[in-house]
Parts: structure tokens; C-alpha cells; sequence
């Protein structure tokens, strides 16, 4: 999965320091992000790469997290694509590149990129939020309020008969693969609640044996996932939910497609369950 980089480690300790010449930054516009035009793979710029252009960039930067023993931050500065060799591309980039950490860099900076432009105003008072020097948090200086990054509980179902999984796409969205039911966590629910709930509202089928199989960190859409089997339970009568999805099936365990990517809880459970390497 996407964030499974080792032998590099990922630490999101907040650092309460300084940029240096050779530390990297990232820098997005949009759903796009600065790196280099004439590599094929992603690589981020350094301080030292526009030391000469825009002097002041490293002033200005945000301590982000460390991946081994290179820092990363964030800078907001218009014109840096003016630099030759520079361009701001796709960040649909991250779901295709082969070397896991270069896109769990730019995704989790992404994700508290916007979290930082979501939050410039305090919530409780209006007034301008300003960067904590002690953790990662913005702080209103005229309310005390604080602001911690916001990350959604979500749930994966795999729906299990015998020898078939329930697979499902998405209606109206541009990924348009063979996905699992999901859906949020609501206020006042445990996590197999909507488990149950997500199932029945989205295919109409009832499920037992919930069983955990594991979690993912998901900063592509600021979401934490905790991804669940479920047996069926009764009748296996679909009733789509069609304002949520546009096709739901019963598939033979040969017959599920691989998931060539291997980035996404969602593939890695379809393919665990294709292989048949897990007890339920």
C-alpha cells in the first residue's frame, strides 16, 4: 500500500526548525505540485535549486515531516514554475509511481497543504490563525482556539458468499475500477456499525461475522480506513444504491481482477481474497 515505503521511514514528529539549503520542498497549485520536468519519476525541488531566484523561499517555508534523514516542507510562493526545468504536474501522478515514498511524500504533504488554506480563519471568531512553534497546529491568538489536522474515520467492507466477493463502481467519480463498499464513520458509531449500515443502505444485503483485517492511512481524501470482511448474511439479492453507485456484482473468486498498483487497501483486500491466504 501507498505508505508502506520501507526500508525508508516515515516520522511525523513536528520540528520546530529552520529549512536548510538542501532540505526539499513541496509546493502545489491546485490538484498539481512542483517537480522536475525532465525525470520520470517525481522529484521534488531543494532550497538550493532556487537559492539564486527566489532568495527568501526558505524564510517562508512550513516544516511539513522527515522521510529517513531528508526534511520536507511546504512553501506557498507564485512564479516557481517560471524556473526552467520546473512544472507543476497532476497529482494523479501519486496513484502510478513505482517508488512508494516519493508518493506518500507528496500525498501527505498534499493533505496538510490543505489543511493549512482550509484554516486560515479561526472557526469560533473569524480572526486570523497563525502556525504553532511548539506542534503541528494553528492557534487564534484572539480566542485561544486550536486547530488540529482533521482526519475522517471511514470503513472498506469486503462482502463475502462462500467462494464470491461483492464488488461495486462508484457512480460519477473519475476512478472507475472495481471498488469494496465504503463509507464514513457518523457521530455516536462504533466502527462496525457502518459496516452494517454502509451494506445495507448501499446494496441492500445484511452481513455477519465482521472481521478486522487492517487499517490504512488514506491522505488522499484526509481519511483514516479501517477495512473490514463481512459474511453475508441471507439473501443475496442486490438492491443498488444508485445515487452512490452505478454497478454492484457477485464475483467468482477467479474471476476478481489484480490490482496492478497495489497502493489502496481496497486492492490489497480484493487480492487477499483472490488468493485465498486468509481465514474467515
Amino acid at each position: 500500500m501507498i505508505q508502506d515505503i520501507a526500508p525508508k521511514t516515515f516520522n511525523n514528529q513536528f520540528k520546530n526548525r529552520k529549512a536548510q539549503p538542501k532540505d526539499l520542498f513541496l509546493s502545489y497549485k491546485g490538484d498539481k505540485i512542483l517537480v522536475r520536468e525532465d525525470k520520470n519519476k517525481l522529484w521534488y525541488p531543494s532550497f538550493l535549486d532556487f537559492e539564486k531566484n527566489f532568495p527568501k523561499l526558505i524564510d517562508r517555508s512550513q516544516f511539513l515531516f522527515t522521510i529517513d534523514d531528508i526534511n520536507y516542507y511546504l512553501v506557498e510562493e507564485k512564479g516557481l514554475d517560471d524556473l526552467e526545468g520546473w512544472v507543476y504536474a497532476d497529482t494523479g501522478r501519486f496513484r502510478t509511481e513505482p517508488k512508494y515514498w516519493r508518493s506518500f511524500a507528496g500525498v501527505v504533504g498534499w493533505q496538510l497543504n490543505r489543511w493549512y488554506k482550509n484554516n486560515k480563519y479561526c472557526g469560533r471568531c473569524g480572526k486570523h490563525t497563525k502556525a504553532s512553534i511548539n506542534e503541528r497546529a494553528l492557534i487564534c491568538k484572539s480566542c485561544g482556539s486550536q486547530i488540529y489536522p482533521t482526519i475522517f474515520p471511514c470503513v472498506i467492507v469486503a462482502v463475502y458468499d462462500k467462494n464470491r466477493l461483492l464488488l461495486t463502481k462508484y457512480k460519477g467519480r473519475p476512478y472507475a475500477n472495481f471498488a469494496l463498499i465504503a463509507g464514513f464513520v457518523e457521530i455516536g458509531e462504533s466502527l462496525e456499525d457502518p459496516v452494517r449500515r454502509e451494506v445495507m443502505e448501499e446494496a441492500g444485503l445484511k452481513v455477519k461475522n465482521i472481521k478486522f483485517y487492517k487499517s490504512q492511512s488514506w491522505p488522499f481524501t484526509d481519511t483514516i480506513i479501517a477495512g473490514f470482511y463481512a459474511e453475508l448474511d441471507g439473501d443475496d439479492i442486490i438492491t443498488l444504491e444508485e445515487d452512490e453507485l452505478s454497478l454492484a456484482i457477485w464475483v467468482n473468486r477467479e474471476d476478481i481482477p489484480t490490482d496492478e498498483l497495489r497502493i489502496s487497501l481496497t486492492g490489497e483486500m480484493m487480492d487477499v481474497f483472490r488468493k485465498g491466504i486468509l481465514d474467515l
